[in-house]
């Protein structure tokens, strides 16, 4: 089958679905991923077909950081969309209508719940659709939703956080796919409402890259069979001569990134890790994304990088502090190492918060709260000999699950079906 694969976001957000698209090709479907031009790389190096979604990511996320970063309760989340609108507007058309036109001559859509339109190109051009999303969103209740994952009812409460999670993000995504359908079709789509909440049928199912360790999951409704992760091949990849040397020439460092968050404080930033790194008497490397540090020669005991696979480096270290991006946080569980989370916005804190009551990092420092002071606690906290135990347990386990695989195998029975 010809299967079109809708993703939206930055390299985090789209490499689970190169990892999932790699494994239905193994089963014999042609897979073409829309994603940011900025990743058309990374998808053709990985053998899959791509189509562009124009529009530097890095530009956009720049626009949207400090929207995110104020977004550290629900009404924040959803208001700050709002607020971003103006600068995302132009774009929003554009993306819209390169995610539909992803679907042409599709046998069928897998779509993130970013790229809702996906189900409605499904419907359109009659071929099944498959809701693959990349953190927890079926409703239980057993814990909130994740952008309410701080507040704590009760489990009636719980399960009414997901609706209105669900509720929420259909919002935020309905009104530019409106705006296309209408200019494209002279009207909205038939079947015009929330996706989500679509139960499993002959021509629709769904999927979330998630391990049962991390999130049990009792929603027969969303089939949660492990993480996606994207196993790079590095047969023909060396890591820099220089890291490798840093690495060995002491105690094993801690790597210290946030993602593709920009920085408008890139410098101060760096200086108040480093400072903390040093009072708790360790390296770093720094992954300094879309920021840069311009005084690095002050910082010689520590080594920056812009990019590097975190399936190598995470490994070689002592710990991860981060951001809590969903892919960065699954990236450093999967690696058996314990890590310190300093959320943004958003989801960032759920991930923060279940970092520490899976037992496996220190308690989350949000970004606002951010000091020498506090970092070094965590750092102290996350290198005690049960949180290190814990982290490395976790990671044996996850490492015996292939999520990617097991969720191909059954899209491809479903899809047979």
């Amino acid at each position: 089958m010809n299967i079109s694969l809708l993703t939206t976001g930055t390299r985090g957000d789209t490499q689970p679905y190169i990892a999932l698209g790699k494994e239905l090709k193994k089963l014999g479907h042609a897979v073409k991923i829309a994603a940011f031009e900025n990743y058309q790389g990374l998808v053709e190096d990985h053998g899959l077909d791509f189509h562009p979604i124009k529009g530097d990511i890095s530009k956009i996320v720049g626009e949207m950081s400090k929207s995110s970063i104020e977004s550290d309760n629900p009404l924040k989340f959803f208001t700050s969309f709002r607020k971003m609108k103006p600068y995302i507007k132009d774009k929003q058309m554009g993306m819209q209508s390169d995610l539909f036109d992803a679907c042409e001559e599709a046998d069928a859509i897998i779509y993130h719940p970013g790229a809702a339109i996906g189900q409605f190109a499904g419907e359109y051009f009659g071929v099944p659709t498959v809701l693959a999303t990349p953190f927890p969103m079926a409703a239980t209740k057993n814990y909130p939703a994740l952008i309410f994952y701080r507040v704590r009812l009760g489990k009636m409460a719980n399960l009414l956080t997901h609706k209105l999670f669900e509720k929420g993000f259909w919002l935020t995504v309905k009104s530019p796919i409106g705006e296309f359908w209408k200019e494209r079709f002279g009207m909205l789509p038939k079947h015009f409402n929330n996706p989500y909440l679509k139960e499993t049928t002959r021509f629709h199912t769904s999927v979330m890259s998630m391990s049962q360790h991390v999130f049990p999951q009792s929603n027969e409704e969303t089939k949660c069979l492990g993480y996606w992760f994207l196993k790079e091949d590095l047969t023909d990849w060396e890591p820099p001569k220089e890291l490798v040397s840093f690495i060995e020439s002491g105690k094993p460092p801690i790597y210290v990134g946030f993602g593709s968050i920009y920085d408008e404080n890139a410098n101060e930033t760096a200086k108040l890790v480093v400072e903390a790194l040093r009072k708790t008497g360790h390296r770093g490397i720094l992954g300094m994304g879309w920021n840069r540090v311009d005084d690095i020669e002050d910082f010689k005991d520590m080594y920056f990088i812009d990019n590097i696979p975190h399936t190598w480096l995470f490994q070689r270290t002592a710990g991860v502090i981060h951001h809590g991006g969903a892919g960065t946080t699954a990236a450093t569980y999967y690696s058996g190492v314990p890590s310190v989370v300093v959320p943004h916005g958003n989801d960032q804190f759920a991930w923060g918060k279940r970092t520490e009551e899976l037992g496996v990092g220190s308690a989350p420092i949000p970004r606002k709260e951010l000091t020498v002071e506090k970092l070094m606690d965590g750092i102290l906290r996350m290198q005690q000999e049960s949180v290190v135990e814990k982290a490395r347990e976790l990671g044996n386990r996850l490492q015996k699950e292939n999520g990617a695989r097991d969720t191909a195998l059954y899209i491809h029975t479903f899809l047979n079906n």
